[in-house]
């Protein structure tokens, strides 16, 4: 299976399927009316591009939506995406570049180290 990619409105309904595990395309529909303003046709298109793309399996009845992706891999996917975007991929890169602009405090930093040290063993 290729890495799949998500866009933001799509990130708005697969947010909600990985806070609450399944929900009714009504409901996701109703919550997302609610926060975000969309009408249910426009909801029930991002759904079914979900569906489309692998990101949510359909369980009747009741059309029941299930993620089928983790937010963690959907987070390493658009992580590395953006990474070979803006950076050639060099993580290395990017890591100086942000922390070169960052007021880390103490905690920050020794956090930063602690996981440096684990990754040369």
């Amino acid at each position: 299976m290729s890495e799949i990619r998500l866009h933001e409105g799509e990130l708005n309904v697969m947010e909600l399927l990985w806070s609450n595990k399944v929900l009714a395309a009504k409901d996701i529909s109703k919550i997302i009316k609610e926060y975000i303003g969309w009408e249910k046709n426009t909801t029930y298109t991002v759904i079914k591009r979900l569906i489309d793309k692998g990101a949510i399996k359909r369980e009747d009845p009741g059309f029941l939506c299930r993620a089928t992706i983790s937010k963690r891999t959907v987070q390493n996917i658009e992580t590395k995406a953006l990474l070979n975007k803006l950076y050639n991929g060099s993580l290395s890169t990017f890591l100086t570049d942000y922390l070169k602009n960052q007021d880390l405090s103490q905690a920050e930093i020794m956090e930063l180290e602690r996981i440096i040290s684990e990754q040369r063993f």
